[in-house]
């Protein structure tokens, strides 16, 4: 996927394996992220995220190229993007 701003490269033997390069001048949502993890159960996560009081900087949201997502941020400031593919985007 090469969408100018964010580059993701799959495994061809195994799709769920990706790995993404964002350019820093062009953030997302006006928060750098650190890293990605794609997750299976996302609402679950999310739930567990907010009742553990974690800050949340971008939250779940279904984004328009096909992933549901939300930012967490761990206690060294790092923002990781939580996410799952979902088969259709307007859910």
């Amino acid at each position: 996927m090469d969408m100018e701003w964010i580059l993701t490269f799959t495994s061809v033997s195994n799709p769920a394996v990706q790995i993404s390069i964002v350019k820093k001048d062009k953030p997302t949502t006006g928060t750098d992220m650190t890293i990605s993890i794609e997750v299976e159960k996302i609402d679950e996560l999310y739930r567990k995220a907010i009742s553990l009081d974690y800050k949340i900087p971008y939250p779940i949201t279904n984004e328009p190229w096909g992933v549901r997502r939300f930012f967490v941020e761990d206690p060294n400031g790092a923002i990781i993007n939580i996410l799952c593919h979902i088969n259709n985007p307007k859910q």
